[in-house]
């Protein structure tokens, strides 16, 4: 049995149908039913005085004008990536530091992944042993011994290369260049076979003679 005085008929021509619970467009100020109530669905004449929605960046509180029609995440998400004036973008590449151990993968993830079997850090993509051919581990402690024995020796020669040097400027003085290299070299010697450099006035008080 129908009810027509209780409820309204939809204004969309093409409807009419009768809703009770009608729901009044607050842009033209007709009434519409629960399919036609958005302004698209009953192409709302007006709707350009209400439908203006500006999204709000969640990170530096500054509105993102976006085209009309488009989705304001993927406003947001552009403006994060290009535009946003916080430290997002920093913040995003300290978090993300978790590199995958596979050969020529540059993906990095929010938590560590490591293998059972070779204790290596990988993406999800290669978590599994059979997704980065995994080497087992005892061939990944001797990777990884390895590893460490070629640090402590590029250590080594970065610190006597930074002695040399300083060696080299502590005795040069105003010597040139080839006699303060000749006498850095023997005190390098000297140094090695444990006899101490003496310095006595030679030439001038600037140089130091070694022997």
């Amino acid at each position: 049995m129908e009810l027509p005085h209780l409820g309204e008929h939809c204004d969309v021509k093409t409807c009419n149908r009768l809703d009770f619970l009608p729901i009044k467009c607050d842009a033209c100020e007709k009434m519409f039913c629960g399919d036609h109530m958005s302004y698209a669905n009953h192409n709302c004449p007006s709707a350009h005085k209400k439908d203006v929605q500006v999204p709000v960046c969640p990170m530096c509180n500054a509105p993102v004008p976006s085209k009309r029609g488009d989705p304001p995440d993927y406003a947001v998400s552009m403006h994060l990536d290009n535009e946003c004036g916080s430290s997002y973008k920093d913040r995003r590449r300290r978090i993300f530091t978790n590199k995958c151990s596979k050969k020529g993968c540059k993906v990095k993830e929010l938590i560590p992944v490591l293998c059972k079997d070779c204790s290596y850090n990988y993406c999800l993509g290669h978590r599994h042993p059979t997704d980065h051919s995994c080497i087992g581990r005892d061939q990944a402690m001797r990777e990884k011994r390895l590893e460490a024995i070629e640090k402590m020796e590029l250590n080594k020669r970065r610190s006597g290369n930074k002695n040399t040097k300083d060696l080299l400027h502590g005795v040069q003085g105003t010597l040139n260049e080839d006699e303060a290299f000749a006498a850095a070299l023997q005190a390098s010697i000297n140094e090695q076979a444990g006899r101490p450099a003496e310095c006595s006035a030679w030439k001038n008080q600037n140089k130091c003679q070694l022997s």
